[in-house]
């Protein structure tokens, strides 16, 4: 546990190549030139070795190069690379098939396949649009959902991610989303402050600012990521649905991060057992190969040959990547997500005990925040002190990364065993310590 030597010579000999030629808008969390991992593990091209517990931010579901998956995608090469989505392959049907048996919908579901999550928002966006032939869209304060136009509309992250960016799509209105440990509404202690939320988007967004019968849907993520891996009261989601579902307004819920097992269930929103209209997905889809789309009732997806679509949408290579990626999770790592969250959550609320600066613990499967205040009572954000934990932490030999105003994610692969959690969470006691004396 004693901090590492880092950067190392070979990694500072490559860090002033990237920034001779790789653009600086890139946000970097520490110097970790990676060459290698294995399951939970990774090493640098010095030799470092450290526990990952942030997974390409939650992309490597299963792993760091996971046999399996390595297996499929040499197969999938040795027979071809791209055919595009002018014509048709059967792996693409193969994975659509597979994912549309996950659906959390009533009725069947269709899939549109894309590269990554902010192009499976932009599908979102077009096709509630289209279906709805309505163009106002309501989104959530702290909410991420990507970077390109149509999505950087809804993040609402970091002012950063906006600035010179502007005029984005029109139409869109955003609202708070419900933090229960970061209320902003006052509230009856005994009502459910989600329902409070949306009690406010429809006397106040829905009547005073966007007709019902103009706005197409509402965008939210189960569990905000970038925002601070925020979980939202029990009320909420339920609420929100018959909201959507008194003005016919589509409920889009961006899985992106949360989805394929990282939560303990396949998709984040059944954990308040509510159907969404339409899902978008990506991250850990394919276990690191570029994959991202949207599956929708097929009531939903109406839109015509032509409507939309893209140049590399259902890859070969990332579909069989996903094919294998879904079995595994299928076949015991949705249950071991399930099983190790709550063997964290249990660890750090002993961490906590000790450590005063530990304001909140939160998390389903996962996906678990640890925020970190000036002092409970307060609960102001220590942002400078959470910075110096991950640092501390990366030191010591264990990656994760910051997430919100003052909150550390654990989104570790979906296979990690209680040995690397345990090292894992001892690294993370020692960098609070030795943080909060620095």
């Amino acid at each position: 546990m004693k901090p590492m030597d880092v950067p190392g010579e070979k990694t500072k000999a490559y860090l002033k190549r990237d920034k001779a030629v790789v653009s600086q808008s890139y946000p970097r969390a520490f110097p970790f030139m990676m060459d290698h991992g294995k399951g939970s593990e990774v090493w640098d091209v010095d030799g470092n070795r450290f526990v990952d517990f942030a997974a390409g931010i939650a992309v490597c579901a299963t792993g760091h190069s996971h046999p399996e998956v390595v297996e499929a995608i040499k197969n999938q090469a040795d027979k071809f690379l791209h055919i595009s989505s002018d014509f048709y392959h059967p792996v693409w049907i193969e994975f659509s098939e597979r994912i549309a048996a996950t659906a959390p919908f009533s009725e069947p579901a269709k899939i549109f396949l894309g590269n990554s999550g902010t192009e499976a928002v932009e599908a979102a966006i077009k096709l509630a649009r289209y279906h709805t032939n309505r163009q106002h869209f309501i989104g959530f304060y702290g909410g991420f959902h990507g970077r390109t136009m149509g999505s950087l509309s809804f993040t609402a992250s970091k002012s950063i991610y906006r600035d010179r960016f502007a005029p984005l799509m029109s139409g869109v209105t955003h609202v708070p989303f419900p933090d229960p440990y970061r209320p902003i509404f006052a509230h009856d202690e005994h009502e459910d402050y989600g329902e409070v939320v949306v009690r406010y988007i429809e006397e106040m967004v829905l009547a005073k600012a966007i007709p019902p019968e103009d706005c197409a849907g509402i965008l939210v993520e189960p569990i905000q990521g970038e925002g601070g891996y925020v979980i939202p009261p029990d009320g909420f989601f339920p609420a929100l649905r018959r909201l959507c579902d008194k003005y016919g307004i589509l409920l889009i819920v961006d899985e992106v991060q949360t989805g394929v097992g990282r939560t303990g269930k396949w998709w984040a929103v059944e954990h308040w057992g509510v159907e969404p209209d339409i899902v978008a997905f990506a991250k850990g889809i394919a276990s690191g190969m570029p994959l991202g789309g949207i599956m929708a009732k097929a009531s939903v997806m109406d839109w015509p040959t032509g409507a939309h679509g893209n140049t590399f949408g259902g890859n070969p290579i990332s579909c069989q990547a996903g094919i294998v990626t879904l079995n595994l999770v299928e076949n015991g790592l949705l249950e071991n997500a399930a099983e190790m969250g709550e063997y964290i959550l249990d660890a750090l609320v002993e961490i906590q005990g000790r450590h005063d600066s530990l304001g909140d613990i939160r998390g389903k499967g996962l996906m678990i925040g640890a925020e970190f205040v000036e002092d409970r009572e307060s609960r102001k954000p220590a942002s400078e002190l959470r910075d110096r934990i991950v640092q501390e932490s990366f030191r010591r030999g264990l990656i994760t990364l910051g997430s919100g105003k003052s909150s550390v994610r654990f989104a570790p692969p979906l296979n990690i065993d209680k040995t690397l959690v345990d090292e894992a969470l001892n690294i993370f006691d020692a960098a609070i310590t030795a943080a909060s004396t620095s």
